[in-house]
């Protein structure tokens, strides 16, 4: 019975010893060696779609009637479709004087009153943005703003570059394990990349749109009469980085 219970003691105690020792740290991970690297992957693309507000307002020359706001908006979208602007292009983006109580009133007591709208186009490319500045009406003009820039395709094209920066990170994994005489074993983590806010912007302040008088969008006409340049836009730059953890074998 003593010897029984000795012999309990014992490995009741060894266990108690075996139990305060110290674990392997990497015990419970199933991966004890790991490998982080990142991939990246940019590309430029011209935008083919290019958002201008265009203001018109009424106007009346020294000697002659007013040109009321009803006309001044029949030719503008007649000249929106000569020059190949498809109708869903073209929507009203702010206005004043329609529908508009305050307007009536103060304009009953003002006939001189000016009513204004101010339409927004999408445009495929500088040449058609081009053909319709030509066919503007330089006294009704006010503002010719290009507002946004974008690309029919951007959602595309960011998931083919996610794609390709993660491939990016796989084969400098793959050169980095080799160095060491590792090998790459499969991904554990991968952080997508963060959507960029992508803010193209017009290439020269100088190029040709020629509208006399017109406020830009940096205030000043930067010799819109000068016939010798040429419209263009600054290419989209997209660019995507990944971090990803691959075990090593």
């Amino acid at each position: 019975m003593k010897k029984l219970i000795i012999i309990v003691n014992i490995f009741l105690f060894a266990n108690i010893i075996k139990a305060q020792q110290p674990q392997p740290i990497f015990a419970n991970n199933p991966f004890p060696k790991t490998i982080t690297v990142s991939g990246s992957a940019e590309m430029e693309i011209i935008p083919d779609e290019i958002y201008v507000n265009i203001t018109l307002r009424e106007y009346q020359k020294k000697g002659e009637t007013k040109k009321e706001i009803e006309a001044i908006k029949t030719s503008f979208l007649e000249n929106c479709k000569a020059v190949g602007i498809q109708d869903s292009a073209v929507s009203i983006f702010a206005f004043s004087g329609y529908n508009n109580y305050y307007y009536f009133k103060k304009r009953k007591r003002d006939p001189d009153m000016q009513s204004s709208i101010t339409y927004q186009v999408k445009f495929k490319d500088s040449k058609t943005m081009d053909d319709l500045v030509e066919k503007l009406d330089d006294e009704a003009t006010q503002n010719f703003i290009i507002a946004n820039t974008s690309h029919s395709k951007i959602t595309e094209y960011r998931r083919q570059l996610k794609m390709k920066a993660i491939q990016a990170a796989k084969d400098k994994g793959v050169y980095l394990t080799e160095s060491i005489g590792e090998k790459l074993g499969e991904a554990i983590t991968i952080r997508e990349p963060n959507e960029p806010i992508v803010t193209p912007y017009y290439a020269a302040a100088n190029s040709q749109i020629r509208i006399r008088g017109v406020n830009t969008m940096a205030g000043d006409n930067f010799g819109y009469n000068d016939k010798t340049q040429e419209i263009d836009f600054k290419k989209m730059k997209l660019r995507f980085e990944v971090d990803v953890i691959f075990a090593l074998k």
